[in-house]
């Protein structure tokens, strides 16, 4: 709710600079009025021809468009604010950067991508072509469908941890679940274990203090406030770290929808069943999500020489079970590498393809992709919430249902309550969990990270989540979609800033 304020007061503030600064023009400056209109439509007109020139995703540069058309100045700071110019912002340059030197770290064994490349499995090459990260065989995954069910098994692994423990979520929250972990690392910080707290400033500032950083170091337990919320940074202000990840001596990880706070357990949840997910990992795929965690630890302070003494050796790399690639997204890149991989994930699904997410605010790329497959003969079915978070948003996600719908896709509302998780299904042999909504904030703006899972036994328990929330849901039929005419124009104004919920 507080983000959504704060997001609700910079459209406000904008309109009103906008027309404040009309007004001043008129008052002051009506001689050369003209001259003034005819300059800032000109520069407008001008950005305007740069977006659509280096557009490579024109149905999610359109809402600029439009707004710097309307709304000259507002549109253009909104832009500078918000937009993907990283050139001049110190974190965002040395996260580049380290990227770039962990690279050596991310070693493709050749073996397996020989056997990709000869069983033309598209979407992890895709993965290994146009990331750095490694896919391994060697991995057992355990899935689980509700965050209490993920949450023991998180306490009983860190109570073992040994070495390290790498912890990097989006909202910490004092409570139960919170506070029961951190008895755990207090003690383990106590014991000589290293541990690491990484968190999102924006995602946890309602919930910890300003120098909740500093309270945690009295127990030994090293903290960063991930991109510590301030009105003179620009347009790094909008680009959070929305991961969830555990690593614990390099041993096993844990990743998912869950993030640190008592509603993720359905413990005092306002939503009804709070439907989430959490994954649990032992094998080779730690290492990329510990050197996703060890690059922007690495970015803010510089600490490690040698990342290497936290890579733990499995030592079985002969055993084949499925095939699994932790992947990184970052706002730095030009390829939108969580969008492709849920497109990629559509275009080959040959039987079917579920999706749950508690967003769907997603761009014409996205749309045609679902329905094409619905019209191939493709059972799509997506599941959202039955009780939103954010009720803009929802509205935003609702103005989808009609087009879906029309061309065949199955909407699905979580009767029971609010899904959080976010996870891709295809035809039993295919799945990604992992942390990237299907909304332009994950898709376009966030540090989020996914576990792409091919032939792997896991992806059973998956689908047989997918069956039972089924159950708890109702499909949308002919009448539920339909929206009328205030509703369809509220939902396209909406759309124009789709970057600021």
């Amino acid at each position: 709710m507080l983000n959504a304020i704060k997001r609700a007061l910079i459209v406000i503030s904008g309109v009103i600079l906008q027309f404040g600064f009309a007004i001043v023009i008129r008052l002051f400056f009506y001689k050369y009025l003209g001259m003034i209109t005819l300059f800032y439509s000109m520069a407008s007109i001008l950005i305007v021809l740069g977006i659509l020139k280096e557009s490579t995703r024109l149905s999610n540069d359109l809402p600029w468009v439009i707004l710097i058309l309307i709304f000259p100045i507002f549109g253009t700071i909104l832009l500078i604010t918000l937009g993907k110019n990283y050139s001049k912002n110190k974190l965002l340059k040395s996260i580049f950067e380290y990227e770039k030197k962990y690279n050596k770290y991310l070693v493709q064994e050749e073996k397996i991508k020989k056997d990709i490349d000869d069983k033309k499995l598209d979407n992890i090459s895709y993965l290994i072509n146009r990331t750095n990260y490694f896919v391994s065989t060697n991995n057992e995954i355990n899935y689980y469908n509700f965050g209490e069910k993920f949450y023991p098994e998180l306490l009983k692994e860190l109570k073992k941890a040994e070495k390290f423990i790498f912890m990097e979520y989006f909202i910490i929250n004092e409570g139960i679940m919170w506070n029961s972990i951190l008895d755990i690392l207090k003690e383990k910080a106590a014991k000589g274990v290293e541990v690491r707290i990484l968190y999102d400033d924006m995602g946890s500032i309602a919930m910890l203090s300003t120098n909740y950083s500093k309270q945690l170091a009295k127990y030994g337990i090293k903290c960063i406030t991930f991109n510590k919320l301030s009105p003179f940074r620009g347009i790094f202000m909008n680009n959070r770290d929305h991961r969830k990840i555990t690593v614990i001596d390099g041993k096993v990880a844990f990743s998912g929808g869950v993030n640190l706070s008592d509603e993720y357990i359905n413990v005092n949840s306002k939503l009804g069943i709070w439907k989430d997910n959490g994954i649990k990992i032992v094998g080779d795929a730690i290492w990329n999500l510990t050197v996703m965690f060890l690059t922007l630890w690495n970015a803010n302070i510089n600490e490690d020489k040698d990342i290497t003494k936290f890579k733990y050796n499995f030592n079985n790399s002969d055993k084949n079970n499925g095939y699994v690639i932790p992947y990184g997204v970052a706002p730095l890149h030009k390829d939108l590498i969580g969008e492709d991989v849920y497109i990629n994930m559509i275009n080959s699904a040959k039987s079917y393809l579920y999706i749950m997410t508690p967003y769907l605010i997603i761009d014409t790329d996205m749309v045609n992709s679902l329905c094409r497959a619905a019209k191939r003969g493709v059972d799509v079915r997506i599941i959202v919430p039955g009780i939103p978070d954010k009720k803009i948003v929802y509205t935003q996600t609702t103005s989808f249902f009609r087009v879906l719908h029309d061309n065949g896709v199955k909407i699905y509302k979580y009767t029971n309550g609010f899904v959080h998780s976010k996870v891709f299904l295809s035809d039993d042999i295919r799945a990604v969990v992992g942390t990237i909504n299907m909304d332009y904030r994950s898709l376009y703006l966030h540090f989020e990270n996914g576990i792409y899972m091919e032939e792997v036994s896991e992806i059973q328990k998956i689908a047989e989540d997918f069956e039972s929330t089924f159950k708890d849901s109702k499909r949308l039929n002919d009448t539920d979609v339909k929206a009328g005419v205030i509703k369809s124009l509220w939902q396209a104004i909406l759309r124009l800033f789709a970057p600021l919920f």
